[in-house]
């Protein structure tokens, strides 16, 4: 039986996926109007999308596959200690630099709007890539936001 070369490709790529896809809790199986098969996590609304497995995580206090428990070891009383100022000078570093991809984050989304807007104008429906960059950059200010959150 002859499968098309995505699916081959798919089907040969899962076995080298599939630890990275061990934390999440359900695998599809989704198939879009074109024909192509898509495994993924993440169920889409706008594609056929089959429930192939759901796995359990593990209970806790139990060890991981492949790996060791997990255990707390204290810090060593010899482990080098940065100073309260030197931390902050650090967190202000960090602030300073996440402040800037924000910037550049929300310059570079605004700019994908405009370019989103601009195609929606025309007759024909704009590329799936306009609106995926958009996507992109709204994730990543979120991501920034969330990063921003956890500074003292």
């Amino acid at each position: 039986m002859k499968f098309p070369r995505l699916l081959r490709f798919s089907l040969a790529a899962l076995p080298v996926v599939w630890p990275a896809l061990a934390g999440a809790n359900t695998f599809y199986r989704c198939t879009d109007t074109s024909g192509n098969t898509l495994y993924t996590n993440q169920k889409s609304a706008h594609k056929n999308c089959t429930v192939l497995s759901v796995m359990v995580p593990p209970a806790p206090g139990t060890r991981p596959a492949g790996g060791t428990p997990a255990t707390r070891t204290p810090t060593p009383a010899d482990f080098p200690k940065v100073g309260q100022g030197e931390q902050q000078a650090r967190d202000t570093d960090r602030r300073t630099i996440l402040e800037s991809e924000m910037r550049n984050e929300q310059t570079q989304l605004d700019e994908a709007r405009k370019r989103l807007a601009e195609a929606q104008k025309l007759p024909s429906p704009p590329p799936p890539t306009l609106k995926d960059s958009v996507a992109l950059h709204e994730r990543n200010i979120e991501a920034l936001k969330k990063e921003m959150a956890k500074l003292r």
